[in-house]
């Protein structure tokens, strides 16, 4: 029989459905009567005839008609909302779904999987298990390992041993044994009373991601989790239904204690949860919903859930696999400014990296030079300033190849230490099956991440402070040459003046969020964690500083592409004309004021799916195969990735 979970005001009701040829009206109709039936006064409802209500699904929020009949639009087990006429909102409901991106709305189910081991995954295959591109499974080998782990923790309940976490309490309680028949709610009242964060849940995206890792790292058999809970994990990943989880809330150490126990909390069936099905909704009926039941927590289950750095780790994971993508665009569209400003070449020679040979500063000057190399992709602007009498360029300009180069080499840095982090062992106590024991550590510590996120944001933030620089310089007609602003008529138009400031905003902004949240603790515990990382804010603003970079860089390539319009008709290299082409596909050429904000959106989205990588990688590419390196002796990196020099090799500014 059909049936449908209403929320009214602070409560969830189920309705069974016999007739789905009854309208919303009816359904409606039924919930208020099953809301009023336990409540001494009906919820101040006199009559449930005369009542007013709108009916609405829960995701997506569209409003039903009451004439509607149920079989046309709605499911069976959908969600809704009935909201009386008159009341405001409940504070229980959550209307507006944070953190749900364009992804979440077009979220399709996928039929391809990923195997966890708890050895293999990467931060690459972590953001594509948030986009919910994959599924996940365990390999037979991962199965064995929790198998023989659980057997072990079972051994010890039998035994009536002492252990931490296991059969004593927590933290500070570390030496009061608890009674086998209350270690159950022993594991329980952890996740609850931990489930202590605050603020706006995660996105889907980032709470699949969560909960991926987790999967993931109890796979190695390390934690003692039962092989029947985490395939009860897997099934609520697979559906993708997502605990709420505040953002706000962890230290870092012992791990991230709040977040991943308001993750748990879901999976018990309690708190919030969310999927693409139901929109926000109480857990149990979530679960219920999908065919899923609550997870019925073992001893020690509890404690292996909640103990790890999988919120630094996993938002750590997004940040720097977007910080590595838009370093990448960063070099195409400083290429493109350097046209529009009549640079020269001279600063990218291979001669010059090869004395100073940062891998960054090498592969960065290679890109430039994939862009701009005059013989390889002639440019009618190039040539329009052969013979000018300018020398050298600023810094801003010059300097990219050694300010984007450390960013490059940092991002790499950052990356294998995230990859390490998403397959290691962070809970306390480990678990050895083949030792027969469990050993206390300190392995849920989060600074190894947490500092490595704050080098992130660091050395990412640069990307943002000299794009800026250049984004004046295309503004400033005192250096660019070009129509103040960028824009004709000026003063009656205003052109790019205050998307300038904007660009500016955002800098400086990140110059206070670069401020390292991991040279702060504040002990915890009554002292016990008595040192902390700050892994959690670590991670948080250094997506804030990625997300400001991008649309920095965003301003700046719609600057650069409105000051090729007034360079028409030369035109400049292949590659750049192809991401010229590519901006003016969603923003077109400025040719009076117009609403700005929707252009710089656009841009941003254009960077953030990696279209503009994707368009001039296949000529840089093409490039590096045809320009094969030549060992140099005298060559500190013994090694260039251009041909030999030759006279006739043409550069700018000669």
């Amino acid at each position: 029989m059909p049936r449908f979970t209403v929320h009214i005001r602070d409560e969830w009701v189920a309705v069974a459905c016999r007739d789905t040829s009854n309208n919303i009206q009816w359904l409606g109709q039924e919930a208020l009567k099953r809301y009023i039936k336990n409540k001494p006064d009906n919820g101040g409802i006199v009559s449930v005839k005369e009542t007013r209500f709108l009916v609405r699904r829960c995701q997506g929020l569209g409003l039903l008609d009451a004439d509607d009949t149920i079989d046309d639009v709605l499911e069976d087990n959908d969600f809704v909302e009935l909201a009386i006429e008159g009341d405001t909102m409940s504070p229980d409901f959550i209307p507006c779904e944070p953190g749900v991106s364009n992804i979440t709305a077009a979220y399709k189910e996928p039929t391809e999987y990923i195997s966890l081991d708890g050895n293999s995954l990467t931060s690459t295959d972590l953001v594509n298990l948030g986009r919910g591109l994959y599924k996940i499974k365990l390999t037979p080998e991962a199965e064995k390992k929790v198998v023989q782990s659980r057997e072990l923790l079972d051994t010890i309940v039998k035994e009536n041993r002492v252990v931490y976490g296991i059969t004593t309490g927590f933290g500070k309680f570390a030496r009061t044994v608890i009674p086998v028949g209350k270690l159950k709610e022993l594991q329980e009242n952890l996740v609850r009373s931990h489930s202590a964060g605050l603020g706006n849940p995660l996105s889907p995206e980032r709470t699949r991601m969560l909960l991926a890792l987790r999967i993931n790292v109890l796979a190695k058999g390390h934690s003692g989790i039962s092989l029947e809970t985490l395939q009860a994990m897997i099934q609520a990943f697979n559906a993708s239904c997502l605990s709420f989880v505040p953002e706000k809330g962890t230290v870092g150490a012992s791990g991230d204690l709040a977040p991943l126990s308001h993750l748990a909390l879901g999976l018990m069936g309690e708190g919030k949860m969310w999927s693409p099905k139901s929109g926000w909704a109480d857990a149990k009926y979530v679960l219920e919903a999908h065919g899923l039941k609550p997870i019925s927590l073992k001893p020690k289950e509890g404690i292996a859930l909640i103990n790890g750095t999988q919120m630094i780790t996993s938002l750590g994971a997004e940040a720097v696999e977007r910080a590595r993508a838009i370093a990448q665009q960063a070099d195409i569209v400083a290429a493109l400014t350097l046209e529009v400003l009549k640079g020269t070449t001279k600063a990218f020679d291979s001669d010059i990296h090869s004395l100073r040979p940062h891998p960054g500063q090498t592969e960065v000057a290679l890109r430039f030079r994939s862009l701009l190399d005059s013989d390889h992709h002639p440019s009618e602007i190039a040539e329009s300033h052969r013979f000018c009498d300018r020398v050298q360029d600023a810094y801003t300009m010059r300097c990219c190849p050694q300010v984007h180069g450390i960013a490059n080499d940092t991002i790499m840095f950052v990356q294998n230490i995230i990859n390490t982090e998403i397959n290691s062992a962070t809970d306390n106590p480990m678990v050895f099956a083949e030792r027969g024991e469990t050993i206390s550590g300190g392995n849920f510590h989060g600074e190894y991440p947490a500092k490595a996120l704050d080098f992130l944001s660091i050395a990412v933030h640069e990307l943002a402070s000299i794009s800026e620089r250049r984004i004046e310089r295309l503004c400033n007609p005192s250096l660019s040459e070009l129509p103040a602003f960028l824009v004709n008529e000026g003063g009656l138009n205003s052109g790019f003046m205050i998307a300038h400031c904007t660009a500016a905003s955002l800098v400086s902004e990140n110059k206070v969020l670069c401020h390292p949240s991991s040279v702060d603790s504040l002990s915890t515990s009554a002292a016990t964690e008595d040192h902390v990382s700050m892994g959690g804010w670590a991670a948080r603003k250094a997506l804030r500083v990625v997300e400001h970079v991008e649309q920095v860089l965003a301003i700046e390539l719609l600057a650069a592409c409105q000051g090729i319009e007034f360079l028409r008709p030369l035109r400049t290299t292949t590659p750049l004309e192809k991401v010229y082409d590519l901006v003016r596909t969603v923003v077109k050429p400025w040719i009076k004021d117009r609403f700005m904000s929707p252009d710089i959106e656009a841009v941003h989205r254009l960077l953030l799916d990696q279209k503009v990588w994707k368009v001039a990688k296949p000529y840089i590419d093409k490039y590096q195969t045809e320009y094969i390196p030549e060992s140099r002796p005298n060559s500190p990196t013994a090694f260039s990735l251009d041909p030999p020099a030759s006279p006739r090799k043409r550069v700018r500014h000669e």
